[in-house]
Order: structure tokens, then sequence, then C-alpha cells
């Protein structure tokens, strides 16, 4: 049977030295595996370590020959729930080394065309999350938790190192058990430090009673300024998406309950979906 199924580590990174090992020993790749996925291949088996030096080399070298746009559509591409994402990365890696810079713009070609896309909604799922995550204040670190259905952080990292630059805080992507930490630097105003880590067992700590009565003059404040007139579901549903709502604070019951909660999750955001709305 031709091909191979390749097992590496996940990474961005590995995925760079799989694509070195296919094109120099011009064995086929038909599946891809992380190393801890527990399913059997009909396939011959290729384990492929992780170098980062070399990842790097390959980096600099695919971005000679696609150009920096069709190397941002890999890099991005990776970041997707794409389904059979590397083999169609490497399709769009095969092309551009055949045709040069521009293979991103090349969107008659049906892999060019299906990553673009996949792109895309990974770009629009990191807009949305930029309004709709939470930070809970947890000890002196800001502390959120996502559900995206891409890998996230990467994007979402450079905005909010940017905007909570003097703020120590984690963002917490339990879809992908990845964890943000950031930093700030020194008080002269230099850069913060900030890392990605793998974090599979990581659980987010409870706010404290200071947290929890601001969370819910929040909660208040995003009742009292709902209108009962103008309720209108499928506007709000189309600007905040149903699969944000477990995350954000002003939809989660407290545990005290009280007149100003609201309903987790779609059972009654607002105030609006499922009561009166509360008094002045």
């Amino acid at each position: 049977m031709d091909g191979f199924c390749y097992r590496y580590d996940g990474t961005f990174a590995g995925f760079l030295c799989c694509a070195r090992d296919i094109y120099q020993y011009k064995e086929p790749a038909n599946l891809f595996l992380p190393q801890d996925d527990p399913r059997p291949s009909l396939y011959g088996e290729r384990w492929v370590e992780t170098d980062e030096d070399l990842a790097r080399r390959v980096y600099r070298r695919l971005t000679r020959r696609l150009g920096q746009g069709g190397m941002d559509l890999v890099t991005q591409g990776f970041l997707t729930c794409l389904d059979h994402r590397e083999r169609r990365l490497l399709a769009v890696i095969d092309l551009g080394l055949r045709t040069g810079p521009g293979v991103e713009r090349r969107l008659g070609d049906e892999q060019v065309l299906q990553v673009s896309k996949a792109v895309r909604n990974l770009q629009r799922e990191a807009d949305h999350l930029f309004g709709f995550v939470r930070f809970a204040d947890c000890g002196g670190v800001l502390v959120g938790s996502v559900a995206p259905k891409n890998q996230v952080l990467p994007l979402l990292r450079v905005h909010f190192c940017d905007r909570l630059a003097n703020e120590r805080f984690a963002l917490y992507d339990r879809t992908h058990c990845q964890l943000l930490l950031h930093q700030p630097g020194p008080e002269n105003g230099g850069k913060g430090r900030w890392v990605i880590l793998e974090a599979r067992d990581f659980t987010v700590p409870p706010p404290g009673a200071e947290e929890r009565a601001y969370q819910d003059l929040w909660r208040r404040f995003y009742d009292t300024l709902a209108i009962p007139d103008r309720y209108n579901p499928r506007c709000r549903q189309s600007h905040m998406p149903k699969r944000f709502w477990g995350d954000m604070t002003e939809f989660q019951h407290p545990a005290s309950g009280g007149e100003g909660s609201a309903g987790r999750g779609p059972t009654g955001p607002g105030g609006l979906a499922r009561r009166e709305p509360p008094s002045p």
C-alpha cells in the first residue's frame, strides 16, 4: 500500500519537520496523527521528531518560495479545524513550490480554496472572541476561559497582550487544552513576556467575594440596559452566537442566585428570554 502515516507531536514545528522528510525521502503521506492518538493505521507509520532549528530553516525556505502571503496561509491554516488539515496544507505547499509566490490567490485550486475558507472562519472566530472573552480577578491574576473550534490563542495573544500589557493574565482554551500566560514587563515600558503551553489538567480557580460582587453588578447593568419592547433574539444571536454565551459573565448564574442573575448559556440571557425584566 503506497503512502505512510506520519506521527508527530501536533505542533506547527513538527508539521514542518514532517514536510521536510516527505520531500527529502519522497515518501507520500496519506495520514497524519498526533503522537498520543490511539487510533491504528493501515499504512506504514513514520515517527518524526520535532527539531526547532530544522523547522525554522524549513519555514525560511518555504517563505522564499511561496512568498509571505502563501506562508501566512499555511501558518494560519494549521490553526484551523479543517478536515485532513495537514494533507491540504501539503497540497498548498506543493502548488506554491511549482508556481511561486502568490499561491494564496489561486482560489481556482480546490485545496487553496478550502484552506482559505477555513482561515476566514478562524479569523472570524477570533474577531468574535476579541469582544466576548471575559476575565475574572483570581488573586491578582486575570483568568479567562474559552471553548473555540479553532486554535485561536495565537491570534488572541496579539490583541490581549497589547490591551492588557500591564496585567498578569491567563486565557485557557478548553477545546485544545492550551493556556496563554502573560506577565507584564518592567515598569519602564518594556514589553511583557508571554507563552502558550499545553495544559490538560488546568482548572480555572473560583473568583473571590469582591470579584463575584463585580460580576453581579455587571449582570445587573446588562439587564437594566435591556429594552423589553425591542427584544429581538434572532438579531442578538446574529451578533452574539449562542456558542459563546456559556463563557460570558452576563449570561451566567451567580452562586448565590438573586433577582439580577441571568440563566447560563441559552436558557435566559439578559433576563428577558425566560422571565420578566428586572426592576430599575
